[in-house]
Formats: C-alpha cells, sequence, structure tokens
C-alpha cells in the first residue's frame, strides 16, 4: 500500500470536518484541522485596531502533505511572503510582524497585524469564505463569531477528530476602548450551557473565550460568541 493512499485515505475525512469551522477561514486551515489558534484583538473607538494571531500547525500533517507528490495538501501558510502576498490584497490591512518556530510536535506562526476598519478585518477573517464567519461594526458596538455552524459528526469519525484535535484549542480575545461583554449562544440564538474545557472571562474591558479544538469541531449545537461593548 503506497504512502500516496493513506496521505489521501487519511486527509479526506480531515479536510471534510475543516469546512464545518466557518470561523476558521479557508485562507488559513484549507485542508487540516490538526491545529491550535488563538486570536487577540485591540479594538479602538473608530473601529481599526491590532490583532495578534498565533496558530500551530501539526509537524505530522504538515509533513504528510509532502509524501509522493501530495504537496498541494500543504496549503496553510507558514511564511513571511504568504501572508505579504495577503497585505497585498487587502490595502486596509498592514503586516507589522511576523515569527515562526517549532518544538517537536509543532510549527508554530505568530503574526501582528494593523487593520484600518472591522470591515477589512472582516475580509481577512473570510477570505476565501464562501459563508461569512464575522459580522458587526463600531457603530453598533456588536462584533459577533460563528466557531461552528452545528451539525453532528458521523460516529466513524468521531475517534479521528479526538485523536487530531487532542490539546489543541480555539481561542479569541477582545480589547474594548470600554467595558465590554461577550455571551457564547448555539445557532439558534440561546445561551449554550458550559463548555468542559473552556476558559471565559465575560466582561471587563479585555474579554476573551477559549474552547478545545475537538468541543469547536463536534458542537451538534453550534458555537457562536457575541462581543458587546
Amino acid at each position: 500500500m503506497s504512502n500516496t493512499y493513506i496521505v489521501n485515505k487519511f486527509m479526506k475525512p480531515v479536510k471534510s470536518l475543516c469546512g464545518r469551522i466557518l470561523f476558521i477561514s479557508p485562507f488559513l486551515f484549507l485542508l487540516s484541522s490538526c491545529f491550535g489558534l488563538s486570536l487577540d484583538i485591540t479594538l479602538n473607538q473608530n473601529g481599526s485596531g491590532i490583532i495578534v494571531m498565533e496558530y500551530q500547525v501539526s509537524r505530522v500533517i504538515e509533513s504528510l502533505g509532502k509524501l509522493d507528490g501530495n504537496e498541494r495538501w500543504n496549503t496553510i501558510p507558514v511564511g513571511k511572503a504568504d501572508f505579504e502576498r495577503t497585505m497585498d490584497r487587502l490595502p486596509e490591512m498592514k503586516l507589522l510582524s511576523f515569527s515562526s518556530r517549532e518544538n517537536d510536535r509543532n510549527h508554530i506562526i505568530n503574526t501582528k497585524m494593523e487593520f484600518e476598519n472591522l470591515q477589512a478585518l472582516k475580509a481577512f477573517l473570510d477570505a476565501g469564505s464562501r459563508r461569512s464567519s464575522f459580522s458587526g461594526d463600531a457603530s453598533s458596538g456588536r462584533i459577533y463569531f460563528t466557531l461552528n455552524g452545528g451539525g453532528e459528526i458521523k460516529s466513524p469519525l468521531k475517534d479521528l477528530v479526538a485523536d487530531v484535535s487532542e490539546s489543541y484549542a480555539v481561542k479569541v480575545t477582545m480589547s474594548f476602548p470600554n467595558e465590554g461583554n461577550l455571551k457564547i449562544t448555539n445557532n439558534q440564538g440561546r445561551s449554550l450551557p458550559e463548555i468542559p474545557g473552556s476558559e471565559i472571562i465575560p466582561s471587563g474591558k479585555k474579554v476573551s473565550c477559549s474552547f478545545p479544538l475537538y468541543a469547536v469541531l463536534s458542537s451538534a449545537e453550534g458555537i457562536n460568541v457575541e462581543f458587546q461593548w
């Protein structure tokens, strides 16, 4: 059995899962669900601000994409040039810094970007997406993220999802010019009960939410995060 067959057999279900996470834009994570993501957004009164993004890509998944002519799987941006090309397409975004490092398990990328308004931030987060994962504006004092639109994971995939997402998390932090708050709801707009392993700071000038990646991937009800200030 060839390496190509093994890679394709493994990556096909992983790829199908990624479409479930609307918040993680195709620009960042087209073909891998084995990652951790942290967004730290500082918002000014006029809607401009700074976004610091760090994400972790499993070196196992990254290397699988390079076997036997499968380089096409390696679509996750891991170099400064990838972000510079994106900034060229988004004139209201500016790359302030970029760094990358590796440990035994992950390739870790950290970037800092400036955005002129929330429309520019939306364009970046939704790059290439057919369905919006981000909405809101400074005048309304509301920002809305969809982490997962909801839907059951079929039983044969549950163990795979649990394995590839173990120890990874999705975290969003928002710093406001004034006091703010956040609430977590399902895809029907109803409040969600506490998600095991989550960490929430619901109010203050800096609020945040962190969820285990598996909880995001496997949420049948969907997970939406609404920031208000």
